[in-house]
């Protein structure tokens, strides 16, 4: 059986999810709930999202996807020339059921028609930026609100993670 492919990322309630190369927002929360939901499956990411950090991030088969065939990440990090390569590579050294695509706005539009599973983390302000994810429409699909978050002395915007599951599929994988 393939696996379900999953997207995973925040964005502001206008669709800025970067500005500069970065995320335009520290929330320790959010990312402990990244790190927690994608432990131990492989992420894809696109070269720009990479080299955003150049950083193998444990726990996880990492995989940049690029065109460039002399490409060259850290140590650790896999390369594929196409998400369907990634796809691919991800299942055959993990035999993981579930796979993220973690980044760029380019691989989430490609990975949408194909994903099963989405984790969606609203940042609830308008954030100035140059990287913006379309607005998705999950009217479609199963959603279930995880968690919400306030603002705080560590988290400088209250936010609300979501999970959307496609339906109607009864073999979906439960994370």
């Amino acid at each position: 059986m393939p696996p379900h492919l999953a997207l995973i990322y925040a964005r502001a309630e206008n669709g800025c999810m970067g500005k500069d190369g970065k995320i335009p927002w520290h929330l320790p929360a959010d990312f402990a709930h990244f790190k927690r939901t994608t432990m131990g499956k492989p992420i894809l990411m696109g070269r720009k999202t990479y080299e955003d950090h150049k950083t193998l991030l444990p726990g996880r088969l990492n995989i940049v996807i690029t065109r460039q065939r002399d490409y060259r990440p850290v140590e650790g990090v896999r390369v594929a020339a196409s998400l369907e390569d990634a796809i691919d590579l991800a299942h055959r050294q993990t035999g993981s059921d579930l796979i993220f695509v973690i980044g760029g706005t380019l691989f989430f539009n490609v990975a949408l028609p194909m994903a099963s599973h989405v984790y969606e983390t609203v940042v609830h302000a308008d954030i100035d930026g140059d990287a913006f994810v379309k607005d998705y429409d999950f009217s479609n699909w199963k959603t279930e609100k995880l968690f919400d978050h306030p603002a705080d002395e560590r988290h400088a915007y209250a936010f609300t993670v979501y999970h959307h599951c496609r339906r109607p599929n009864p073999s979906f994988v439960e994370v």
